[in-house]
């Protein structure tokens, strides 16, 4: 089982030095509240979450939470919300069955990876966390903040953002 990173962007595109946008580039996280999944292993990665560190949050994503955010906010090409028929249909050739569910456990199992999925986008559009950020967005989660490496806590965050 692969550990699979969600990568939230929590601060704005005001002030932002040049290398660390173009590390937010890469990671395809152009906007406030736009979420991203890679697998933990992904090289490069740990050094450019290092370089983000002040614009982004992140941790490990369990399965629970996957699902449901592939079905609320999973998006094909045309902006058409994400199915269990489209999954069945588009994915079958790559050995996934089980519809969204099916697709989650082999993103999870390290099968597939997100990113390199044709037909469906790999960056999620989340809404501002229901409820408020319960800290200040500049300082670092375990500075009390909300800003870095999180854990298991991203859970928790995603579920409020959906």
């Amino acid at each position: 089982m692969v550990k699979l990173y969600a990568i939230i962007r929590i601060r704005g595109r005001v002030d932002v030095p040049p290398d660390v946008k173009y590390t937010l580039k890469l990671l395809r996280l152009h906007k406030k509240f736009h979420m991203v999944i890679y697998p933990a292993d992904q090289p490069g990665l740990e050094g450019m979450l290092q370089k983000v560190k002040d614009w982004v949050t992140w941790g490990e994503i369990n399965y629970d939470t996957l699902v449901e955010l592939l079905r609320k906010r999973g998006r094909t090409i045309g902006n058409k919300p994400l199915t269990d028929e489209y999954v069945e249909t588009r994915l079958k050739n790559l050995g996934i069955y089980g519809g969204i569910s099916g697709l989650a456990k082999a993103l999870l199992d390290g099968k597939v990876k997100l990113h390199k999925l044709d037909g469906i986008k790999p960056v999620f559009r989340l809404h501002p966390p229901r409820g408020g950020f319960k800290k200040s967005t500049k300082r670092h989660y375990n500075d009390g903040g909300e800003l870095g490496y999180r854990g298991e806590a991203i859970n928790e965050l995603i579920k409020r953002m959906l």
